[in-house]
C-alpha cells in the first residue's frame, strides 16, 4: 500500500498538469484490449510497474495495458516475494482531454505457486474472492484512495500540501437503496429484452417511488464512487456488439465488486457475484452491475427474463 501511494501521487501531479504539457491525447497506438492508448496511460502504467517492482513483496505484475503479465524477480529474496497486483493503471482516460474524473484500480492476491519460483498465469487467474486487498484511487477534485483488506472500507484524502493521505472516509457504509443509475443508455437499442424492462422502471415513477436520476460519467471509478457514497447502480451490460460485456473481470469488475460488497453494497454478473466467476483469461470482459444492494436485487430479478 505504501508503493501504491507513492504511485499515485506521481500520477496525480501529473494528472494535475496534463492541459499544461504534452500529456494529453492519443499515442497513436492500440493495446491488448483494442483501445487507443492515451500519453496518460501509457504514464500511469509505467509509474505503477517501476514503483511496485522495486518493493520486496510484489512477485508479479498484470496491467490492462499489457498484453501478458510481468514477472518481477527480487534476487535479494530469492523469489520470495509473495504477491501479485492486478491493475487498469488509468480507468477513463479519454475523459482527461475534457478535464472529467479519471482513476486507477487495482486488486492484490497471495500467489498460488510454491515461493521459490516464478509466477506463473495461474497466479493471476484466481476467483474474485480470494483477494486480499483491492482498491481504487480517484483524481478528481481532491485525490481519494478508497480500499478495502475484507474488513471494511475506508476512504484517505491527499493533502496536496503535505503529500500525505488522511482518513477522511472511515468505515464507508454504501445506501441500501438509492435514486441514481448509471448506464450508457446511447446502446438501449443494442440491450437485452430484460434490462430495457429494468430501464423503464427506473425512469417510471409510482407511488412508492419517485423516478431514478440517471448520472453517467463515462469512468467507471467516478460513476462508481458516487454511487457508493451516495447511493445509486452502475450497470454495464452486455449487448448485441459485446455479447461478453465490456468490463474487464479482473482490473475492473472483482475490485469494485469486493469494495462494494465489503461497503453492504450488492454486485453481479446478471445472474450471480463476479466474485464467484473462475477466470480463463488475463483479460476476460464480462457484463457488470453494482451499486445499492436493493437496487441490485432488483435489477437480477428483471433480468431472469432473458435466461428463459
Amino acid at each position: 500500500m505504501n508503493g501504491i501511494g507513492l504511485a499515485t501521487k506521481i500520477v496525480n501531479h501529473e494528472v494535475n498538469k496534463a492541459g499544461l504539457v504534452d500529456l494529453i491525447g492519443e499515442v497513436g497506438e492500440i493495446n491488448v484490449q483494442g483501445e487507443a492508448q492515451q500519453k496518460l496511460d501509457l504514464m500511469a502504467n509505467h509509474t505503477f510497474i517501476e514503483t511496485l517492482s522495486k518493493r520486496e513483496i510484489v512477485c508479479g505484475i498484470a496491467s490492462e495495458e499489457e498484453d501478458s503479465f510481468i514477472s518481477i524477480n527480487s534476487f535479494d529474496m530469492q523469489n520470495k516475494n509473495k504477491y501479485v497486483l492486478l491493475i487498469d493503471p488509468l480507468d477513463g482516460s479519454s475523459n482527461i482531454d475534457v478535464n472529467v474524473s479519471v482513476g486507477t484500480i487495482f486488486s492484490i492476491y497471495r500467489r498460488v505457486t510454491p515461493i521459490g519460483s516464478p509466477v506463473t498465469i495461474e497466479d493471476f487467474l484466481q476467483k474474485g474472492r480470494n483477494q486480499v486487498a483491492a482498491g481504487y484511487i480517484i483524481y478528481g477534485s481532491s485525490t481519494m484512495l478508497v480500499f478495502t483488506t475484507g474488513k471494511g472500507v475506508n476512504g484517505f484524502t491527499l493533502n496536496q500540501a503535505l503529500g500525505t493521505f488522511y482518513l477522511s472516509h472511515p468505515n464507508i457504509k454504501q445506501p441500501e437503496d438509492g435514486a441514481m443509475y448509471s448506464i450508457n443508455e446511447g446502446n438501449a437499442d443494442f440491450f437485452t429484452t430484460g434490462l430495457n424492462n429494468y430501464l423503464r422502471y427506473c425512469k417510471a415513477g409510482d407511488d412508492d417511488k419517485m423516478p431514478y436520476k440517471a448520472r453517467y460519467v463515462g469512468s467507471l471509478v467516478a460513476d462508481f464512487h458516487r454511487n457508493l457514497l451516495k447511493g445509486g447502480i452502475y450497470l454495464y451490460p452486455k449487448s448485441a456488439f459485446d455479447r461478453q460485456g465490456k468490463l474487464r473481470l479482473l482490473y475492473e469488475c472483482n475490485p469494485i465488486a469486493f469494495i462494494a460488497e465489503q461497503a453492504g453494497g450488492g454486485e453481479s454478473d446478471g445472474k450471480g457475484s463476479v466474485l464467484d466467476i473462475e477466470p480463463t483469461e488475463l483479460h476476460q470482459r464480462v457484463p457488470f452491475f453494482t451499486g445499492s444492494k436493493n437496487m441490485v436485487k432488483k435489477l437480477e430479478s428483471f433480468l431472469k427474463i432473458d435466461d428463459n
